[in-house]
């Protein structure tokens, strides 16, 4: 019997390898499209569970605050401190502010608020539903006549849509007094010529562009980690797997969104 050569054979695990991987992540794009859809008609379709979304807004707003906060801190410090170090050298101290302002706005504050918060509420999220669907919880539902999406989803993706954006603002503002207190106070700039810089370079755009940019993270994260919850099959293995997965998934779509939004937006509202 002819055997093909051990290379051919390799060659060919690696190209089943990358189909079977791109397979599927064209089906779980279009399953996750779906859910949007759904997502999108609830507030239509379904009964409006206003308990359910201030329940959600607590947890993914309120409970994401000190995260939140002490990262856009400690980020705006540490950027001030390594940009006063190169401005500092031809004496531009003063511009520090507007750097970190424009960066914590436009860059910093939105993704690693994103990232923050996908590690603390996305992971959450899919644990929380895959255990339903392990434990039958969700056919529970849908015996008794109530739609899991309706149910489930929309109250979460209505907390986070609100909560994101709060959540960015306040780590930009938090990232900026961290900048102030490293450079004016710790550094000694003039304060004047700070918050003078700092009011001149930055303007409504640049915390429009982390708005925006916000609730783009918002509709990804939601919308990820719920699938991967649904889409829990085979016990408590399936339900660590699929965390982890929407966790990954949705830092690596806030990744890789952020920069074609950048592109976007910087065309619209250039700094």
């Amino acid at each position: 019997m002819h055997r093909l050569p051990r290379t051919n054979l390799s060659m060919t695990s690696v190209f089943i390898a990358i189909g079977r991987v791109v397979t599927d992540l064209i089906r779980f794009s279009g399953q996750t499209a779906v859910l949007g859809l759904e997502v999108l008609v609830s507030p239509f379709a379904g009964r409006m569970r206003f308990g359910l979304m201030g329940q959600q807004l607590v947890r993914v707003g309120f409970g994401s605050q000190f995260v939140v906060v002490v990262t856009g801190a400690v980020i705006g410090s540490v950027f001030a401190a390594q940009s006063y170090y190169v401005f500092s050298s031809v004496g531009l101290e003063t511009a520090v502010g507007s750097v970190v302002s424009i960066a914590m706005c436009r860059e910093l504050g939105p993704v690693l608020t994103a990232l923050m918060v996908t590690g603390r509420v996305g992971a959450a999220m899919a644990a929380e539903i895959g255990t339903m669907k392990v434990t039958e919880q969700i056919d529970a539902l849908r015996s008794m006549g109530v739609h899991p999406i309706d149910y489930l989803v929309f109250p979460r993706f209505v907390g986070m849509m609100i909560s994101m954006p709060l959540l960015i603002a306040e780590a930009i503002g938090f990232g900026i007094l961290g900048s102030y207190l490293v450079t004016v106070k710790g550094f000694g700039v003039d304060e004047a010529a700070y918050t003078k810089n700092l009011k001149l370079f930055t303007d409504l755009d640049d915390v429009g562009i982390g708005m925006i940019k916000g609730v783009v993270f918002a509709i990804l994260i939601v919308l990820i980690s719920c699938m991967n919850g649904l889409l829990v099959r085979h016990g408590a293995v399936d339900v660590g797997r699929r965390t982890t997965q929407a966790v990954v998934t949705s830092s690596l779509s806030v990744l890789i969104s952020n920069f074609f939004l950048s592109i976007l937006l910087n065309y619209f509202f250039p700094i």
